[in-house]
């Protein structure tokens, strides 16, 4: 049969040695998934959000729904040979079988490590049995010296050494490094008394209270206690810092336990559950509160209800002093100020802010400051009569007027309240007349103390992210996010940095202490010591 007289449908049937056309991969879908996500991401970048993190979350979430869009895509769209779909969907899950999240930045920005690898701490579990621990024999000289640092923020809790005049080109005179190691993970910072150093630690399944030698980064003892409170937005182990009061060691750990040391040999004194016998709840990120030591009474933040918000015990046994108080706890620590002429404790909570008496921890006055975020930065007493509060997540600072004779909720009244300084975890400095703070781990910033005006913000690319500020005489220390330190003049004119060092690696949101002329430094992977250059000027 000739091929004009078959029949029409027989021309349509493909022969055997004519192949069907390979179908093309429709590139539209891909084309749009990655427009959409683009635009999408560039909005979140552009639009004002209450912080950072709240926006980074954002964007990850925008990551997440692309990334599941073009799996979609690649499976059911995509017209690929299956050879190549497998290869391009190996291609993205390898990554993901491959590394762990290890933690967040403090704008919430992920931080991966290789499945494989154990946490740092970890490592240094076998440390802990090569020192003295609980009865050692050694003798320390904690007795008191004009240069110690010995509780969180330093002698008065508000970040300020006045007696210690810096070198400002380091450049010229750089820091002399005395010691830099690794350290087991946790927020605390140093206490400084004489030539010893105390911090809290994590290593393994053990959180740890610790001295070391000042000048040479020797572990001298470690007290150990079982518990590890776990974050991997937060970040694991402890988040206080020791307090050093005649000789003894008293510490908060995460998970709520307080305890009473011997400062030669770390030997425990006296121990207590805060957070069980107050019937307190635990905070999302841990008990951080550090213990205030003051007129023979230790003193904490609880949380709990009917009264136990704030707890006082015996600096000697450990025995319950007072209570008082109804809110829950948040992440600042108890600090002491003279405020109408009384002596109280001001306590920065979850929901407000409390004046306590001294001798009985009856609440003097209340501030009601909701919101559902974290409030970190210490709050500090201006003059006789004011109490500047601060916190991030878009709150704000505010200033507060405190006035006698008047009930108690009615005693604190805002004087100005300003958003154009947000400190998520800075503890913000006072001095003549301005207050300095990151903003949102965004900027140093500087506001006018009377009105709340912003006088000045740093640069962007001064990079100081969620770090941490120590004023010296006129000089502000930045302990940057980074691990960089730098060094700032407290000056309302403008923003002038004068010198920076590298010190540790890593993220760096704990505080810094500073002892006369040596600078201590810590993270949760590395410590160091470094002596500063001072000048007569």
């Amino acid at each position: 049969m000739s091929e004009d007289a078959m029949p029409e449908h027989a021309l349509d049937r493909p022969s055997a040695d004519r192949a069907l056309p390979k179908p093309r991969p429709r590139w539209l879908g891909l084309a749009v998934i990655l427009a959409v996500a683009a635009a999408v991401i560039g909005a979140l970048e552009a639009v004002t959000i209450a912080d950072g993190g709240t926006r980074n979350l954002a964007i990850l979430a925008a990551v997440g729904v692309a990334l599941a869009a073009l799996l979609v895509w690649l499976l059911f769209f995509a017209t690929l040979r299956w050879t190549g779909r497998l290869i391009v969907l190996a291609a993205v899950l390898l990554p993901i079988g491959t590394l762990r999240l290890e933690g967040y930045s403090g704008d919430l920005r992920p931080v991966f490590a290789w499945r494989w690898s154990q946490p740092a701490d970890r490592a240094l579990v076998g440390e802990i049995a090569k020192v003295p621990g609980g009865d050692a024999g050694q003798k320390l000289d904690l007795r008191p010296t004009p240069s110690d640092f010995p509780q969180f923020l330093g002698p008065a809790r508000l970040a300020e050494v006045d007696d210690v005049r810096l070198a400002t080109d380091w450049r010229q005179t750089p820091p002399r490094r005395l010691w830099r190691q690794p350290i087991g993970a946790g927020w605390s910072s140093f206490a400084v008394v004489g030539n010893y150093a105390f911090t809290q630690e994590q290593r393994g399944d053990d959180e740890l209270v610790v001295c070391y030698q000042r000048d040479t980064g020797e572990m001298l003892w470690s007290q150990a206690g079982r518990g590890r409170f776990v974050s991997v937005m937060g970040g694991d182990g402890p988040r206080a810092t020791p307090t050093i009061h005649a000789g003894r060691v008293y510490a908060m750990g995460a998970t709520g336990w307080l305890k009473c040391l011997d400062g030669s040999s770390g030997r425990v004194l006296w121990s207590r559950d805060v957070v069980t016998e107050n019937h307190a709840a635990l905070p999302m990120w841990g008990i951080s509160g550090s213990p205030l030591v003051v007129d023979a009474r230790v003193i904490v933040s609880a949380g709990g209800p009917n009264g136990h918000s704030l707890v006082a015990y015996h600096p000697d046994t450990g025995d319950v002093h007072w209570h008082g108080g109804d809110s829950r706890a948040s992440y600042a620590s108890p600090v002491l100020a003279t405020l109408g002429g009384q002596r109280q404790i001001i306590m920065l909570n979850a929901e407000d802010v409390t004046g306590h008496d001294l001798e009985t921890g009856r609440v003097l006055w209340q501030y009601t400051w909701p919101g559902g975020q974290p409030k970190v930065p210490q709050p500090v007493a201006v003059g006789d009569h004011q109490v500047l509060i601060a916190a991030g997540y878009g709150l704000g600072t505010k200033l507060l007027t405190i006035a006698t004779g008047k009930p108690t909720a009615e005693a604190a009244t805002e004087v100005w309240s300003s958003r154009s300084l947000r400190p998520k975890f800075t503890n913000v400095v006072i001095y003549g007349g301005h207050i300095y703070g990151i903003d949102d781990g965004r900027t140093l910033n500087c506001l006018d103390l009377a009105g709340g005006k912003l006088k000045w913000r740093s640069a962007r690319s001064a990079e100081y992210g969620h770090g941490q500020i120590v004023r010296v005489g006129k000089l502000l220390v930045v302990q940057c996010e980074s691990g960089d330190v730098a060094l700032v003049r407290a000056s309302p004119e403008r923003f002038e940095e004068l010198t920076r060092f590298h010190a540790i690696d890593g993220k760096t949101w704990n505080d810094p202490a500073l002892a006369g002329r040596y600078l201590l430094v810590r993270n949760a992977q590395e410590a160091a010591c470094y002596e500063l250059p001072l000048t007569s000027e």
